[in-house]
């Protein structure tokens, strides 16, 4: 199963037509998770609380991890997320910490280190950019270091189009050559 983690919120995000571009060459069943649709928990004591009793008894098979466990079992993923001030839509951020979950999606080592517990050998980082992307720490960068340390995801690549927005930009010509880094 592909899953596919879609933080596009426009009818005509770029971001999203890139990454169904890529999809587009993928073999499997597809699975999206349409981010904007997902209603969070405000993660407080009480919800703090009560996953850890969830976790302690293995009851993995709650509906608090639908998500991490499809996170788990899927074996390749595609995150689509445009380029939001030097990084990507806060609902990116929360979709990472309900499926960083201990025993499902990672473990520790008796040493203390992360190990990763999820099927996928490989992991698509998709976004555009109207201006450059200053750096990819933030949004590809934080996305990368969490599959590689945690979830055992070693083949991390980031397909971007970026300068979009600038005056003159051809983007029909940007978005093709970004193309061509999956083809």
């Amino acid at each position: 199963m592909i899953l596919f983690i879609n933080a596009c919120v426009r009818k005509e995000s770029r971001t999203l037509r890139l990454a169904k571009n890529l999809l587009d060459t993928l073999e499997g069943e597809i699975k999206e998770v349409q981010l904007e649709k997902v209603e969070f928990p405000i993660v407080d004591e009480e919800f703090i609380n009560h996953r850890e009793d969830l976790k302690n008894s293995s009851k993995y098979d709650d509906p608090m991890f639908d998500l991490a466990r499809d996170f788990a079992n899927a074996d390749l993923i595609v995150v689509a997320a445009p380029y939001y001030d030097l990084s990507f839509p806060a609902m990116v951020k929360q979709y990472f910490e309900q499926i960083n979950v201990l025993g499902l999606t990672f473990t520790y080592s008796e040493s203390g280190a992360p190990v990763g517990l999820c099927k996928a050998k490989s992991l698509y980082y998709v976004t555009t950019a109207g201006g450059p992307i200053i750096s990819d720490d933030y949004g590809f960068g934080y996305v990368k270091a969490l599959a590689n340390a945690f979830y055992g995801i070693n083949d991390v690549k980031q397909i971007k189009a970026e300068g979009l927005d600038i005056i003159g930009a051809d983007v029909e010509a940007i978005l093709a050559e970004a193309n061509l880094k999956f083809v």
